[in-house]
């Protein structure tokens, strides 16, 4: 058994909000102020950039019943960055603030890039022989983080693409006349939360055509692909990934269409809106493009219960794997089937994996023509959209968490 380490920890969150990252955070906060080891329980301003500048919350002066309510509450509670480590410079600065608060512990929630944090903050450490141990927490609706089997964020961003994807499906079928929807959704280059608006299939309201990052994409076979699912039910309802790249490598939203091809000049909005002019020039006939945008990352009031659960338990599993002389991981997770049901099991992966590894979704799992998922697919991501959140309401509009935020 690893030696007691006594000091405090801190806590901090990174990159794009989700709809459950505060529940991680209230995970690592609620056991660490529970943890007799852990002598003061901090939290950065706006990720590692409340380190540098120090600047960090004393998170044991704050209310127990306003921390709760962070599992409900939406977006980063503490303030995110998207702040690189550049220098060693920035090390030097960690490390100084580090031992000026006795700070023995140190948990970062967020994706690719955070977890990069981690390890340059890891290895640094070690270098320099000053003991403190460090675990990743992971975050990100895009789940292309490596080394676990999802991400907390996901899950519900996926309950909220696919029953939003539901809601415009019934929409865009009221009238007889022809339309065509294109709904843009997020996902740079791996296409979970695309293939997640399969989903809505289990509505009887699903898409017709879903196209993801991980193929190249490929205009003219995407036209004939929608001419002919609009010639036989005179709709089509299309999802597609906002990171949707042709065979060059160029972001279909960035294509510039010539004169020639009979579509104008360089179409400035997003994939959805570029299509739709693309598509409403060659067809003649009524498309709307949406873009579901932020909404995917901050619908807290769909947030699946399923996904808070585990954004909790993973924030208190690398609390207790820190404790215990856990340092240099991520906290990941395993699929289990225990008495016929899905069962998130715990595992810890090394930072360094997660860090430079991006997880697409596998071939096999996308139908042979690119133009759907498959049934792999909607069985892997079904039981992580389950249960319905229990959020606290006034006057029937949520209510979140209001932090004091005393600075140290």
């Amino acid at each position: 058994m690893a030696e007691k380490l006594k000091g405090a920890a801190v806590f901090g969150q990174s990159g794009g909000p989700t709809s459950v990252i505060n529940a991680s955070a209230y995970g690592v906060i609620r056991t660490a102020l529970d943890t007799p080891e852990i002598t003061n329980v901090y939290g950065m301003a706006h990720g590692i950039v409340g380190i540098l500048n120090d600047t960090l919350y004393d998170m044991g002066k704050e209310d127990a019943g306003e921390l709760k309510l962070l599992l409900n509450t939406p977006s980063s509670a503490l303030g995110s960055c998207r702040y690189k480590l550049k220098t060693e410079e920035d090390l030097k600065r960690i490390h100084e603030v580090l031992e000026k608060h006795n700070i023995r512990y140190f948990f970062y929630n967020g994706g690719n890039d955070s977890m990069d944090t981690c390890t340059k903050v890891s290895d640094y450490l070690e270098k320099v022989g000053y003991e403190c141990r460090v675990v990743g927490v992971p975050k990100t609706i895009d789940n292309d983080l490596y080394g676990t089997d999802h991400c907390p964020g996901f899950g519900s961003a996926a309950k909220y693409i696919a029953t939003s994807v539901a809601e415009v499906h019934k929409d865009a079928y009221v009238y007889d006349t022809g339309t065509i929807t294109i709904v843009e959704i997020m996902g740079r280059n791996a296409g979970w939360l695309t293939g997640a608006s399969a989903l809505a299939k289990l509505s009887d309201a699903a898409p017709d055509l879903i196209y993801l990052p991980e193929l190249p994409f490929d205009l003219d076979r995407f036209m004939s692909d929608v001419e002919e699912v609009y010639k036989k039910k005179n709709k089509c309802l299309v999802t597609i990934s906002e990171g949707a790249q042709y065979a060059d490598g160029t972001f279909v939203s960035h294509a510039k269409m010539s004169a020639t091809d009979g579509f104008g000049h360089a179409q400035l909005g997003g994939t959805a809106s570029t299509l739709a002019a693309i598509v409403n020039k060659k067809l003649g006939v009524k498309v709307r493009g949406i873009e579901l945008s932020l909404l995917q990352r901050c619908a807290a009031h769909l947030a699946s219960q399923t996904d808070i659960d585990e954004a909790f338990l993973a924030g208190k599993s690398a609390v207790e794997f820190a404790v215990s002389g856990g340092t240099g991981k991520m906290v990941a997770f395993s699929r289990e089937t225990k008495d016929g049901k899905y069962h998130c099991g715990i595992t810890y992966q090394p930072l360094s994996i997660c860090a430079n590894t991006e997880k697409k979704i596998p071939r096999e799992w996308i139908n042979e023509n690119g133009t759907y998922v498959t049934q792999e697919f909607i069985d892997y991501a079904l039981p992580l959209i389950q249960g319905e959140n229990e959020r606290k309401l006034e006057n029937s509009l949520p209510r979140f968490a209001k932090l004091k935020k005393i600075v140290v």
